[in-house]
């Protein structure tokens, strides 16, 4: 039995295509889940969005070379979004890596890895809409959380982003088959379900001509033993009553919206090829505020875009001052390739870029200092995720803290808990991101 070790980098959609994998390599008689240094195959599930992901992806490739000479590994594959986009490329510019696989041809993953260890090493680039979307997985996380991939690819051609390139066209699956993926995860011990895609709000208008979102996830609500339900990457423009009402209502649905915005200035946002400008989007915020009371709002920006004047990115700046987002992550513009943005004149320096970052980093953190400090004394519903034995206490979320990009709750408590229960906490204080509590 060969052993198989897997490394699986970037976005949600990415780690739900990496446990498809390994469940087909188990499938195919692979051990896995083994360590680096004992496996006869390495791979490297990469992400190949932006620069900073693709010098990551190198990085991990490169590190895990080095257990071709320490190690057992006999064959080093690169699979995901680098893949991809880059195909070929790849074992030509890495030496190191024995074969390239893009995602089209995920499913054939088993065979091409004991082809690969056996000395047969082909690099394979299916056709981008051969991927499957549905299909078992090994949860590579905790065993009560787990994403549910609604759709891949995308449609919303931003001049920026190289998603419809590498991953093509947005492909919805029926509501009835992710209806039955969330079942069965629910059947086995998921409590919190993740609904992602590139654009969830988008979800099938390409097979029912119009968005489903709100009546998906109005099943998914019904499924039993489902607790929690989090949607992430909401466009602004798709955000409709008719969903704000669904998430009101349902129980189930987290209060809670990921909508990356971008830029707030509307010259910037025609450029970015996406719609709205400051006053159109402050008015949504207020609609989903009045709809949805005690919502938690994520959102994302992007300094530096080519031609973002120091008036533009001001404009930015004081929408973040008043709009007071619980959660905000920014980013500098990253030119790619073979984008319409990465063309466009009026580059800007990539110290100003930096510059711009770290100044609305700088006020976003006081304004989360500051709704911190407005949780102390609430008591909040927790999902425990651990037990920390350097400073003996329990670790979870709350529902306004999604996995990976949102802080955690550190808790005391007098007695042995369940990790992957549910628990009522009330917050005595708060670190900087993260908050304090004792079990109630």
């Amino acid at each position: 039995m060969y052993k198989v070790s897997m490394v699986s980098l970037g976005c949600p959609k990415n780690q739900v295509d990496a446990e498809m994998m390994l469940s087909l390599l188990k499938d195919g008689g692979f051990q896995i889940g083994v360590e680096e240094a004992e496996a006869d195959a390495i791979i490297i599930n990469t992400c190949g969005f932006i620069e900073a992901a693709k010098e990551e992806a190198i990085e991990n490739i490169l590190e895990a070379s080095r257990y071709k000479a320490e190690g057992n590994c006999k064959a080093l594959i690169v699979t995901g979004c680098l893949a991809e986009r880059y195909k070929y490329d790849v074992t030509e510019e890495i030496p190191e890596v024995d074969v390239c696989v893009g995602i089209g041809s995920n499913g054939k993953i088993a065979q091409i890895v004991k082809a690969a260890i056996e000395g047969r090493r082909e690099n394979s680039f299916g056709s981008k809409y051969d991927l499957e979307l549905s299909g078992e997985r090994i949860l590579g996380g905790y065993p009560f959380t787990a994403y549910l991939k609604i759709a891949d690819g995308c449609d919303n051609c931003c001049t920026y982003c190289a998603i419809p390139l590498i991953r093509g066209r947005m492909r919805s699956r029926t509501i009835e088959d992710c209806v039955s993926e969330a079942k069965r995860l629910a059947e086995r011990g998921v409590k919190e379900l993740i609904v992602v895609a590139q654009d969830t709000t988008a979800y099938g208008e390409d097979i029912y001509g119009c968005s489903k979102l709100p009546e998906l996830l109005s099943e998914l609500c019904k499924i039993e033993g489902l607790h929690w339900i989090r949607t992430l990457y909401t466009y602004p423009e798709r955000i409709s009553d008719e969903l704000l009402e669904v998430i009101a209502k349902e129980k189930k649905l987290v209060k809670y919206l990921d909508i990356p915005l971008q830029h707030i200035n509307g010259d910037i946002l025609k450029k970015m090829n996406r719609r709205g400008n400051r006053e159109s989007i402050t008015a949504l915020l207020e609609r989903i505020r009045d709809k949805v009371k005690g919502i938690t709002l994520r959102t994302t920006l992007i300094t530096g875009f080519p031609t973002e004047t120091n008036e533009q990115f001001c404009e930015m700046a004081q929408f973040v001052k008043e709009a007071r987002f619980d959660r905000l992550g920014c980013f500098t513009y990253s030119a790619e390739e073979d984008t319409i943005a990465a063309n466009m004149a009026g580059q800007i320096e990539e110290q100003t870029k930096v510059d711009r970052m770290e100044h609305i980093m700088e006020l976003q953190m006081d304004i989360s200092a500051e709704k911190m400090q407005e949780k102390i004394g609430n008591v909040a519903e927790v999902l425990i995720e651990g037990y920390d034995d350097y400073i003996k206490c329990y670790f979870g979320r709350t529902a306004a803290d999604a996995p990976e990009i949102d802080g955690k709750i550190f808790f005391v408590s007098a007695r042995r808990l369940k990790i992957g229960d549910f628990v009522k906490v009330r917050i005595n204080d708060t670190l900087e991101y993260d908050l304090l509590g004792e079990l109630i």
